[in-house]
């Protein structure tokens, strides 16, 4: 009887870990599903093949023993194969443990196909893979049904896109997807487009993961927007207006007398929408910045010299 490598089957290393395994079965099982293929006899036989191997490698004590059958077999090897082929009896009707609950278990292939389902060396080691459940009772699933798996798909948007919402139409093989991005959206905020994922019986979902571009004029901080607002150094010392750009058109700031370089005011629900509560909105920090004048005439520096001398004098 011939030995079966199941790490090679899945396309896995020895030391591969159960979620390894089980991303490579979902892979490889969505390939070569018999609904999926009809008629195709190839695939039906590799379908069966990957489905044994995760039988053992997707049961932590199957594996265990399939493990230390390994070892005992490439030594045997190792030796130069022996004056006798190998010796499997030792290891005939070790069974195997409850397969975990959850999602992802291997179809019971003697419903889908027949009682030959299983290859001889596994039905002589495991003798015919049933699975049992923590009482004992056989668990033969009435139908198979592999969910896809989830996907991502990244997306930039501007500022004022992710301010005001908006649409992308994305090319999945011959769908063309809609994708509506929320107002508010942040960066890491994900749009979820059901049944667009990985293939499978049950096809998985996308999931639209939003990057916000960095703006050249606001900084976002959750909902709230800071931006730098100059004013020059007369406003800043007797008072006036300084005008504050938004996302929904500029407004007019009253500026008190001697406001000093780096104060902030608040603008309330001028920010950024809440994401799916659009009607509320954060707030806009207004930050001046006082410029100082420049390319002085020669009677500006003496009005500033006499204003100098006039506060030391004061002093």
């Amino acid at each position: 009887m011939e030995y079966r490598d199941y790490y090679k089957v899945l396309g896995v290393d020895k030391k591969a870990t159960e979620k390894d395994i089980k991303s490579a079965f979902r892979r490889l099982a969505q390939l070569y599903h018999p609904d999926k293929n009809p008629g195709d006899k190839r695939a039906e036989d590799k379908f069966k093949e990957i489905n044994e191997a995760y039988e053992v490698l997707g049961d932590a004590q199957k594996r265990a023993r399939y493990d230390q059958l390994g070892a005992s077999y490439a030594q045997w090897q190792r030796a130069g194969g022996g004056a006798a082929p190998f010796d499997f009896s030792q290891w005939a009707g070790m069974g195997g443990g409850a397969r975990p609950a959850g999602g992802g278990a291997a179809p019971d292939l003697s419903e889908m196909f027949g009682e030959g389902g299983f290859s001889d060396f596994f039905t002589s080691l495991f003798g015919g893979g049933q699975r049992r459940a923590g009482s004992g009772a056989r668990a033969r699933p009435s139908s198979y049904n592999l969910r896809g798996d989830d996907m991502e798909q990244p997306i930039d948007i501007s500022l004022e896109e992710a301010f005001h919402g908006a649409k992308r139409t994305l090319q999945k093989g011959e769908r063309r997807l809609e994708v509506n991005i929320p107002a508010g959206a942040r960066t890491g905020t994900k749009v979820r487009l059901a049944g667009a994922g990985g293939p499978g019986q049950t096809p998985g979902d996308l999931f639209i993961v939003i990057s916000v571009r960095p703006h050249a004029v606001y900084r976002r901080e959750g909902d709230d927007l800071h931006v730098d607002v100059p004013v020059d150094l007369y406003t800043a010392v007797l008072g006036g207006e300084a005008r504050v750009p938004t996302l929904t058109g500029e407004v007019v700031l009253n500026v008190p007398p001697e406001t000093s370089s780096g104060k902030r005011f608040r603008l309330t629900g001028r920010g950024m929408p809440k994401l799916r509560q659009a009607a509320e909105r954060g707030d806009l920090f207004a930050h001046v910045v006082v410029k100082l004048p420049t390319h002085l005439s020669e009677r500006e520096r003496q009005l500033f010299a006499e204003l100098a001398a006039l506060r030391a004098k004061g002093q």
